[in-house]
């Protein structure tokens, strides 16, 4: 620290120097961290790995080094960060599953699709790819500018040449302070064939670069399923996404039974994840169709996904798994990046390629410059030796007799500095005749280059078509091949597919069992005798409901929700079921007040225990979230008590007072949600039961084995919200009509 600052206090106000130092660390952030550079399209880390294993001689043709000896050059040279997270750039950067054209070349462990880990450094080698080498051509004929490393005690490149086309063919994702880029992986081939029909017609719109290069090309394959009008808006505009779909294929095995065998998986899905989603989803009873899922992977992707019937249409399943799992995905589109002056930008795509051109200009003007400099020092030592090849016998006599020989050469032969030194320098073998034919040749061919350069330098047409040239070269290079060729194939806007889930479940008679503490199961059939079920200890039977798999249950509950319940789903076999709390979301406080068939256009009355009740439709009724759905709102201290189906002209209410009260049905509204209205009045006590029934044919209710009729109810008929009489001889002293 200079002696001037020590001792320096200066004062200033928190919020001046909070946003000055959080400006500060933000663009630190945007610039030399997260966004890449739109010229060779990598982030500082990148680069400089790059740049490192190039300094290592790392070349595609060179042998393998320890990736610990890589990390350690550029942490202590060029990269002041965490080892872990350079190495995990660098693991990127080799992976073919991550990076479309990888940089490096990695021998060991390098990771897998499924998401484990590569190996430690120390285990692993690498060095770089032909593609990597295609980014560093010219680096060495001053095609770029060089800065200090942090350090000051090295030169590290601003940014590289970048003669491949690496922004868009490897993409890019980043989280700045206040921005982010997501730039999917293209095809090299298709954006090389872009860039030379916009050096070709430089008024090209982007829908004529679209022709060339139609969209992403994605490492791990899979359909790109985006409309062409999404495609064209997104890439004109640098924002938008891609809807990506797994690419599968049916197989058919014997018998008529057939599975899907899944070959490609959407990008950055780790497939480990994917099993563990579509498993959790078959556990929660989400994919209905699917009956099991294998993954039969080795280096190439194979899940096989069975149905659970043969009566599944393929792609009535698959449209399933597309809608709730990740073998659809949707990768962004937000092409912000840094241009040539550092400024970070969301492009789209004619400009980002307009400005990759113009970098390619600037980068091949100066390694033009660099080239003819270099010629014209050439051209100026050869000059000088064929000045002396005449005179040959006065050169040796000045070398051997005079003290400095140098000064006398120069005066001697009016030669340059340059050109007296590169004599003396020559050696003697160098004197014989055919020595000076190669001088000759040499400086012929020389002057003949140099004019060439000169003409490129003074012809912008001619620096686009040696630049439409050298595009071609990493065309036909990248463009084909195991590496180059498309693997995400354009498969356009899938036609919806409404699937009815219902319609591929096996038509069989079964018989809901729910014991008394909750548990609930299916057994195929009627069941004979009641009392042979077996329950746990401590439990009994509570319901039977006979049904077929294809119906839908009605769960409603003391908390005076409706829950919808699929038969089919229902845990079949000898067990003890399955809790109902896992099938519905009911917490330990809640209880089932019943559980029946639903039914299209059948009405219930439902009530709560302090007697307050309304007529609500099966339609309102029906809820398919495990959430249910609200039908009877009630107030602190009540329950949902009675849930009955509407029979009949009239309704029958018994409290636990013993006071019957009968009243016409049509004095209790019908509404979806609510308290409802009171229907019996109680000074003490709550509802003990509630019927519906047709006043013509009299109030039944069991007594014992037997069961009793009353006729004659003109004493309990009343008004709804009275509190009713007590019940005729013979009622049960239940106080339930049975």
């Amino acid at each position: 620290m200079p002696d001037d600052l020590i001792g320096n206090v200066e004062n200033t106000s928190l919020r001046e120097a909070l946003s000055q130092r959080y400006l500060a660390y933000a663009m630190s952030t945007i610039t030399a961290r997260s966004l890449p550079d739109l010229r060779d399209g990598l982030k500082p880390v990148h680069r400089r790995l790059v740049y490192a294993m190039h300094q290592l001689r790392l070349d595609p043709t060179a042998g393998f080094k320890k990736c610990a000896r890589i990390v350690g050059d550029v942490m202590g040279k060029y990269h002041p960060h965490g080892d872990a997270s350079i190495y995990d750039a660098m693991v990127r950067l080799a992976q073919d599953f991550s990076a479309r054209f990888p940089l490096v070349e990695g021998q060991g462990n390098f990771g897998n699709i499924d998401g484990d880990n590569a190996a430690a450094m120390r285990y692993t080698e690498a060095r770089l790819t032909d593609v990597a080498k295609a980014l560093l051509a010219g680096i060495d004929e001053d095609a770029v500018d060089f800065r200090p490393t942090y350090d000051g005690e090295e030169a590290e490149p601003v940014v590289l040449p970048g003669a491949f086309p690496n922004l868009l063919a490897n993409g890019a994702a980043g989280i700045a302070v206040g921005m982010a880029t997501s730039i999917p992986p293209h095809n090299a081939g298709e954006v090389c064939a872009a860039a030379i029909h916009l050096i070709r017609n430089p008024k090209a719109t982007t829908a004529d670069l679209l022709a060339h290069m139609p969209g992403p090309d994605f490492p791990t394959g899979g359909l790109l399923i985006e409309e062409p009008a999404s495609i064209l808006a997104a890439y004109e505009t640098g924002r938008g996404g891609f809807r990506l779909r797994a690419k599968w294929e049916l197989e058919k095995g014997r018998m008529g039974t057939w599975s899907i065998v899944v070959t490609e998986i959407p990008y950055q899905v780790q497939k480990s994840r994917l099993i563990e989603q579509i498993a959790q989803l078959m556990e929660e009873k989400k994919l209905p169709l699917l009956g099991d899922i294998r993954d039969e992977s080795t280096e190439l992707v194979r899940l096989v996904l069975e149905p659970k019937t043969r009566l599944v249409e393929p792609d009535a399943l698959m449209a399933t798994l597309f809608r709730v799992t990740a073998l659809e995905s949707r990768f962004p589109l937000n092409m912000n990046v840094l241009t040539a002056d550092r400024t970070p930008r969301v492009l789209g795509l004619r400009e980002v390629l307009t400005q990759w051109l113009a970098h390619r200009q600037e980068v091949l003007m100066r390694r033009l410059r660099h080239r003819l400099a270099a010629i014209e020092r050439r051209l100026e030592i050869l000059d000088g030796f064929l000045a002396v090849y005449l005179n040959l016998d006065e050169v040796i006599r000045i070398i051997r007799h005079e003290d400095e020989p140098k000064p006398a050469l120069i005066r001697t032969f009016t030669l340059t500095d340059t050109q007296a030194e590169a004599i003396l320098n020559m050696r003697l073998r160098s004197l014989r005749r055919l020595e000076e034919m190669e001088i000759r040749k040499e400086h012929k061919a020389l002057t003949r280059e140099r004019k060439d350069v000169t003409g490129l330098l003074a012809s912008e047409d001619g620096r686009w078509e040696r630049i439409a040239a050298e595009i071609g070269q990493m065309r036909e290079k990248f463009g084909g091949g195991a590496l180059g060729t498309r693997r995400t194939h354009l498969a356009g806007a899938p036609a919806d597919i409404v699937v009815d889930a219902d319609a591929y479940v096996e038509r069989e008679a079964i018989t809901v069992i729910l014991s008394d503490k909750g548990w609930v199961r299916a057994i195929k059939g009627a069941v004979a005798n009641p009392d042979d079920l077996k329950f746990k200890e401590g439990d009994r039977l509570r319901l039977l409901v006979a049904c077929e798999t294809t119906d839908r249950l009605c769960l409603f509950a003391t908390n005076g929700r409706a829950y919808t319940l699929k038969a089919a789903d229902l845990p079949r076999g000898r067990g003890d079921g399955q809790a109902i709390r896992l099938l519905a979301d009911l917490t330990n406080e809640d209880d089932v007040t019943t559980l029946f068939v639903w039914r299209e256009g059948v009405r219930y009355l439902v009530a709560s225990s302090t007697g307050r009740g309304f007529v609500v439709k099966s339609d309102d009724m029906q809820a398919e979230k495990r959430t249910g759905k609200q039908v009877l709102n009630l107030k602190p201290g009540e329950e949902a008590a009675f849930c009955v189906k509407v029979a009949g002209d009239h309704v029958a209410v018994v409290g636990s007072n013993r006071k019957l009260l009968v009243f016409p049905l049509d004095q209790v509204p019908e509404m979806a949600r609510g308290g409802g209205v009171i229907l019996q009045k109680y000074k003490d006590g709550e509802m003990a039961d509630i019927k519906t029934f047709a006043i013509a044919d009299g109030l039944t209710w069991k007594l014992g084995d037997k069961t009793r009729t009353e006729p004659n109810l003109r004493d309990w008929l009343g008004d709804r919200a009275q509190a009713g009489r007590l019940p005729p001889n013979g009622f049960p002293k239940s106080g339930r009509f049975g």
